[in-house]
């Protein structure tokens, strides 16, 4: 009987990484409702379900963004856009733009410069493979290849250059 029990569950694990499912690397993302709002541009992010994004702090608290661009700028500057926080962060959640899966966002590899746009205009496009972001980059016009460590708070401030922002605070 217990031997026919962990077949079954190898058997099914088997299954679901030859369907390209990542078991380890299934990310939860928090829910949203149709009223959270991006702290950055004060857009409804629920409208835009796949370039949704979100930083989790440590104490539980959770801020969901309408794209990676508008997080950045919140990553890097917080405080510009109301948040008291005070805690560690626990994890950035990025989709992977092909398979519209969560990823981790410290590991995404993202294109800037192309031809897609998100809902704020110039975007930074994720993607969980350093494969499917070159494909992306010929197939789109992409101009730069960059890890979450290479995005600086320089480039996400020129990509958002001209938008009229809520808490944007420009000098």
């Amino acid at each position: 009987m217990r031997h026919g029990i962990v077949l079954a569950v190898a058997a099914g694990l088997f299954t679901l990484l030859a369907l390209g499912v990542g078991i380890a690397s299934t990310v939860e993302a928090p829910e949203i409702n149709q009223r959270t709002r991006c702290p950055v541009c004060g857009m409804f992010v629920a409208k835009y379900p796949a370039w949704i994004t979100h930083i989790r702090y440590q104490n539980g608290e959770v801020h969901s963004f309408d794209g990676v661009k508008d997080m950045m700028a919140y990553y890097f500057d917080p405080q510009s856009f109301g948040n008291s926080v005070e805690g560690q962060i626990i994890s950035i959640l990025v989709k992977d733009y092909y398979r519209q899966e969560w990823i981790d966002g410290k590991k995404a590899f993202f294109v800037r410069g192309s031809d897609v746009y998100g809902p704020m205009g110039h975007e930074l496009i994720p993607f969980d493979s350093k494969d499917a972001a070159e494909s992306f980059m010929k197939d789109h016009k992409g101009e730069e290849l960059l890890l979450f460590s290479e995005i600086t708070h320089e480039l996400i401030d020129s990509m958002r250059h001209g938008h009229q922002m809520k808490g944007n605070k420009k000098k």
